[in-house]
This record gives structure tokens, C-alpha cells and sequence, in this order.
């Protein structure tokens, strides 16, 4: 992937990311936050930053453990 398509993909992350905060279930805001997290973890492979990886992997993570800890609404 070219410069401009990573930074594309950065700017993506960042949109998708803070668009999960106007969603008033909770379960969706997580989704959102797991999909931007993925989107910065691609970015992060993409221009070799550590850094960038490892705290998205932990944001996906924990995203990821909250909505599939959820006991289902009755």
C-alpha cells in the first residue's frame, strides 16, 4: 500500500473510531471501537509501529471481551 493509502487508512481509524461515541447502545459503540482498533492495527503493520499495534490490540480486546461477557437481555 502506497504513503497516501496508509495515511487514508489512518484517517479512516480515526473517523470510524470517533463515530462509535454517537451510538447510544453499548454493544454497537463496542463494535465500532473493535472495527476502528482493527483498522489502527492494519495501520500500525502497515507503517511499523509498535506502539500503534499493541495498544489497538488491547483496545479490540478489551472491546471484545466486554460485549462477549454480557450476560443477553431477558
Amino acid at each position: 500500500m502506497s504513503d497516501i493509502g496508509a495515511e487514508y487508512l489512518g484517517w479512516s481509524a480515526t473517523a470510524v473510531f470517533v463515530g462509535s461515541y454517537f451510538w447510544s447502545r453499548p454493544s454497537m459503540l463496542r463494535a465500532f471501537q473493535m472495527l476502528g482498533a482493527l483498522l489502527w492495527v492494519i495501520y500500525g503493520v502497515l507503517i511499523k509501529a509498535s506502539p500503534v499495534i499493541v495498544a489497538n490490540v488491547l483496545v479490540f480486546s478489551a472491546a471484545a471481551w466486554t460485549i462477549f461477557s454480557q450476560k443477553p437481555a431477558k
